[in-house]
């Protein structure tokens, strides 16, 4: 083969070499893993969950890097560009050394077929490795059990959230989705619960294998005091702490995971009271009810299913704007659009439907059919893509309004890139 000496080019290349996007199995991963001969020295952070698993890898990071830590993240989709999904010390890794990370993967598979998320958690592993970092914090890409991150036995786990998403490979109910959730966790390791009400499958899995398991509301927990907040844990106290940076009531429950894991590896990882505080504030995900303007307000936010919803509707009551709350919507179709829109449908005042780039884009005239029978009456408007639906919105506000635009991490992202070539 050729060598290819750019990064877009061996995207492209990884795109084409498995036969399916998504292909849950650890078998021929592991393969390549073992003749790689990964062996990472430094403690893994892995972190799960249905929603919030971004936030509190950032959380984690921050911290830790506040505290004098070389930190390796793993995170995924990226929004603008592939490199956001490596970073070292907080910076992104370069495309030189990505590729060069890809190469070696590339020359150890053999005839090995790896998915794209597959060959680039394996990349990563490598980029950390060779960089020499003190702590790696590695995202689960879908599900859990045989994601390609859980070829990597972690130090500590975590589970942030357990609800309906990518039902077709995790299952249709909580209990089969945490299940596969709960399969990062591995024996006599510290395996963090988020979810206040984890399903029986996740708790009886952690019995089973032996796991020591920390559940949110019962072995640690948060107190709200004004604009500040305690963390309580197993034997740990932190009070007067500062809300994080990132908004939303949900930030809360994602900031105390990343605490409550790091209470159960201090003794690897030892962080103080200032480099929590400071992590806290510091820590930061575009996409997450992130304001990009202001008269009026616009807020991007990758919320994609009910739960994610549910957060962003509570988000959005407790900060009211003067005047209205539109929304701009582009979802893929595999989404739950209907529950989506049933949770938010009272915060929203008007609707612009919008197709996102992407072949699994569900299209703007399905999303307002959805809306019409999930809501009625309501006032909503069709248009062929984000930034086009974004600018009518815009000419409909008024300075004290707000607008939302939601859906997905492809919605968001066109309007990053629009506003990136302004």
């Amino acid at each position: 083969m050729q060598r290819l000496t750019s990064l877009e080019a061996w995207l492209e290349r990884l795109e084409q070499l498995h036969p399916s996007t998504i292909d849950l199995s650890l078998d021929r991963v592991r393969r390549v893993w073992e003749t790689l001969g990964l062996a990472p020295d430094f403690p893994l952070i892995v972190v799960g969950g249905t929603n919030g698993k971004g936030s509190t890898c950032a959380y984690l990071e921050a911290i830790l890097g506040t505290a004098g830590y070389r930190t390796g993240l793993y995170t995924s989709p990226h929004l603008l560009r592939y490199n956001e999904r490596v970073k070292i010390a907080g910076k992104e890794v370069s495309d030189a050394d990505l590729i060069t990370a890809f190469e070696r993967v590339d020359k150890a598979r053999g005839d090995v077929s790896l998915t794209y998320f597959e060959f680039g958690t394996l990349g990563a592993m490598l980029r950390f490795i060779d960089d020499g970092v003190d702590v790696a914090i590695l995202e689960v890409g879908l599900g859990g059990r045989l994601d390609a991150v859980n070829v990597f036995d972690a130090d500590v786990s975590i589970v942030t959230s357990i609800d309906l998403d990518h039902m077709d490979y995790l299952g249709d109910s909580r209990e089969k989705i945490g299940f596969e959730k709960a399969g990062i966790y591995r024996a006599a390791h510290p395996a963090i619960c988020v979810d206040p009400a984890p399903p029986g499958s996740l708790l009886a899995h952690a019995r089973r294998i032996g796991a020591d398991l920390r559940c949110g509301d019962r072995d640690f927990y948060t107190q709200l005091d004004g604009d500040h907040w305690a963390y309580c844990g197993l034997d740990t106290r932190l009070t007067g702490l500062p809300l994080p940076a990132m908004a939303g009531a949900c930030q809360l429950r994602n900031a105390s995971g990343a605490l409550a894991a790091l209470e159960a590896v201090r003794d690897r990882l030892p962080v103080s009271e200032e480099a929590i505080r400071r992590g806290l504030l510091a820590a930061h995900v575009p996409g997450r009810f992130q304001c990009i303007a202001q008269a009026p307000m616009v807020i991007l936010d990758v919320a994609h299913n009910p739960e994610a919803a549910r957060a962003l509707a509570a988000t959005l009551h407790a900060q009211p704007v003067g005047g209205r709350t539109l929304a701009v919507v582009g979802m893929l179709a595999d989404k739950n659009a209907a529950g989506v829109f049933a949770v938010l449908g009272d915060e929203i005042d008007a609707w612009w439907t919008c197709t996102p780039v992407s072949p699994r884009a569900q299209k703007a005239e399905v999303l307002a059919a959805v809306l019409r029978t999930q809501l009625g009456a309501v006032s909503i408007r069709v248009q062929p893509d984000v930034n086009s639906a974004l600018a009518e919105a815009r000419r409909a506000a008024h300075e004290d309004d707000r607008i939302l635009v939601f859906g997905s991490f492809y919605t968001v992202a066109a309007v990053l890139e629009h506003a990136a070539t302004q």
